[in-house]
């Protein structure tokens, strides 16, 4: 028996179908598909597997050929390289030993050569690479090594051929790229370079730089930092000689000094290229007048002022700087100038006297060898002459005077005094563009120090 709907719930129902009947026709699909999925979850399942029946095939199967492969590993060779440094009691057997080479003909060809004997002639620690063949025998050997040409190396090459061994030197450019490092004074400069593992040549560039504000042989401090950007000179891959430093900063006691190396393009007045400099990242040039020093860097043994002389055994002024370095170091001149005197004179033994413009003049004495002549021009940083032991001296090392009107003078004093000149306007816009790099370089470089601490 049906029962009647009652119309409370019909009307309700009738109404919602006028107003949406988009809703509901959506809500009965739903209903519906739900109800198919509920159908398709209850249906009966497969067969089970362990039911159906179990068919074994067996087929022949054919290898693939293998004789070409065989006989191509058979003909193949492969080739051994490697770098040794020479030793100071080398043999050529020696040497091709260490080399892992066995090659009694090519050891053979190393002594007799003429070139290849250069190997083991002059310093040892020089870098020689080899190419061997799998059986040991030598097919390549090269060694490089620094010219007094700053561009150019030189390149030895002995080489197996058809009818044997040739030999032949090469002269080829250095390839230059920039390096950056960083480090901390503890005791000494050349100890903080030592630790970074920078080339000495780098050191003396810093000092040189900036000698003029800075006194490297008594006003450094515990804690004083620098960063550095250099050139790598390299033959072949291989770090040869040091290059120009080309930008580099010196914190000393808290106080910064930078510089930039910078040549400003075009020609001079005389048709030649500008020479290039040292200048602040403020375009200053941090060439004086002189040099603070008549040697590259080095330690002083007696500064301006009173001393117990070693020979007269009393106390006198002693109304110079001398400079301890070996017999032979190249002495130059702090400034341009003319020469005076050059020759033997007294206590001085060999020595030069150099006038200068402003009623200035140096002079450079014990000197083993005179390397200019009375009335010769010269200018800043030329070679006069050869530390050497000659006249009062105790031991080999420079005797260097400045006089300001036959007064003596403090020549540290001096160099700081001396005035320096700034970028020329021309060329100042193209300064301050590269300037912007150099900061970058310097804070990478200094970013160095501290990986190195963490």
């Amino acid at each position: 028996m049906k029962l009647p709907i009652p119309s409370q719930i019909l009307l309700p129902v009738a109404h919602s179908l006028r107003r949406h009947p988009k809703r509901v026709a959506a809500s009965l699909a739903v209903l519906l598909l739900g109800t198919g999925v509920t159908a398709f979850g209850v249906a009966p399942m497969a067969p089970d597997a362990a039911d159906l029946p179990v068919r074994q095939v067996l087929e022949a199967v054919e290898s693939l050929p293998t004789q070409a492969q065989t006989d191509s590993l058979t003909d193949f060779r492969f080739k051994l390289f490697r770098t040794e440094s020479t030793r100071s009691s080398d043999t050529a057997d020696s040497l091709l030993k260490r080399l892992n080479i066995d090659d009694s003909a090519a050891a053979a060809f190393l002594r007799s050569d003429a070139n290849a004997r250069l190997l083991l002639s002059g310093r040892a620690g020089k870098n020689v690479t080899a190419e061997a063949s799998d059986s040991q025998q030598l097919l390549k050997l090269s060694m490089r090594w620094p010219t007094d040409d700053e561009t150019t190396f030189k390149r030895l090459v002995v080489e197996r051929g058809a009818t044997g061994f040739s030999s032949r030197v090469e002269t080829a450019p250095y390839v230059a790229t920039a390096r950056l490092s960083s480090g901390s004074i503890q005791t000494s400069l050349f100890a903080a370079t030592d630790d970074a593992r920078i080339p000495d040549g780098v050191a003396v560039q810093i000092a040189e730089i900036f000698s003029s504000d800075i006194d490297f042989r008594r006003a450094l401090r515990k804690g004083d930092r620098f960063n550095v950007v250099y050139e790598s000179l390299e033959a072949d891959g291989e770090p040869l000689r040091t290059g120009r430093v080309l930008s580099a900063e010196f914190v000393n006691a808290g106080r910064p000094y930078q510089a930039m190396w910078f040549q400003p393009p075009g020609l001079d007045a005389n048709g030649a290229a500008h020479k290039g400099g040292y200048y602040t990242l403020d375009g200053q040039s941090l060439r004086r007048a002189y040099l603070s020093s008549p040697v590259e860097f080095s330690r002083i043994s007696s500064g301006f002022s009173m001393r117990f002389h070693p020979i007269l055994q009393k106390w006198r002024a002693h109304l110079g700087t001398d400079f301890a370095s070996p017999t032979g170091t190249p002495a130059r001149t702090v400034g341009d100038g003319v020469v005076e005197f050059s020759g033997v004179q007294n206590g001085y033994g060999n020595v030069v006297f150099v006038r200068h413009r402003n009623g200035h003049e140096t002079v450079y004495a014990h000197l083993s060898k005179l390397m200019v002549q009375k009335g010769q021009n010269v200018s800043q940083g030329q070679t006069i002459g050869l530390v050497g032991s000659t006249g009062w001296a105790t031991g080999p090392h420079l005797h260097f005077e400045f006089r300001v009107n036959g007064v003596h003078q403090d020549p540290m004093m001096i160099a700081k005094q001396s005035e320096a000149i700034p970028v020329a306007a021309a060329s100042m816009p193209l300064f301050k563009q590269l300037a912007v790099g150099v900061r970058t370089q310097l804070l990478a470089a200094a970013s160095i120090t501290q990986t190195r601490a963490e």
